[in-house]
């Protein structure tokens, strides 16, 4: 394979955001035979113009029955929120703070979870779940997924027992360091094993999209176009 366009992951990120959206790198990852790996449809971004857009720091999360329980054998019991606060503090420049493990009961995020995240330089989160605050989260414009608004608080219902480790959501095992994004789209996670590959197709796809646009508002037909250029 040629060298990638870009060298690092600031460049990858700001080259996605110019040319790229989901569409094209899921059309990718099918191009490889990687042909589950959208997360279920109802996960979207909290405003049609939010993208997100990182390497993966996967969370674990879990049900509970109250914020501190007496007596527990799981010290995590007795602790409020369990390792939220320290999966928030964890989260390194470029991360999406990406969680499944809880029912759909309560909000797994929230406005002051993203101004933690904002000041570590996250690039969003994606959360199995609802979140809530959501005219904060809409201030702060960081970007936010998840399967809708809740204010129903995690405290006594949720709490996190594990992150920066590996987690399956929609059967898609999800890695530490593996890419996610997401935009009004969906969302779609690419294993970090064939990012420079997945990424180099969907550019190329990009930019021979180009050429099929013109050419269908010169015309040409759709059989001739996908003929010519291999691409619809």
């Amino acid at each position: 394979m040629s060298t990638p366009i870009w060298k690092n992951d600031d460049e990858l990120i700001a080259l996605a955001k110019k040319e790229l959206f989901t569409a094209l790198v899921g059309d990718s990852l099918d191009k490889i035979n990687l042909r589950h790996q959208f997360l279920p449809a109802q996960v979207k971004p909290l405003s049609p113009e939010m993208v997100v857009l990182g390497r993966a720091m996967p969370v674990v999360e879990a049900d509970v029955y109250d914020e501190i329980v007496e007596n527990t054998k799981n010290e995590l019991m007795s602790k409020p929120f369990g390792l939220m606060f320290e999966a928030l503090d964890s989260l390194q420049k470029n991360e999406v703070y990406i969680c499944t493990g809880g029912s759909h009961n309560y909000a797994m995020w929230g406005g002051l979870m993203s101004t933690r995240a904002i000041k570590c330089g996250a690039a969003g989160a994606v959360v199995d779940g609802y979140s809530r605050d959501t005219n904060e989260i809409l201030r702060l414009n960081f970007p936010t997924c998840s399967i809708g608004t809740y204010a129903q608080d995690q405290g006594p219902r949720g709490k996190v027992i594990d992150y920066g480790v590996p987690i399956i959501w929609n059967g898609i095992k999800i890695n530490p360091g593996d890419w996610v994004y997401g935009d009004r789209d969906g969302v779609v996670i690419i294993p970090k094993e064939v990012e420079e590959q997945v990424f180099t197709l969907a550019f190329e796809k990009a930019r021979g999209e180009k050429s099929v646009l013109k050419a269908l508002e010169g015309g040409m037909t759709t059989v001739e176009a996908f003929e010519k250029f291999g691409i619809m």
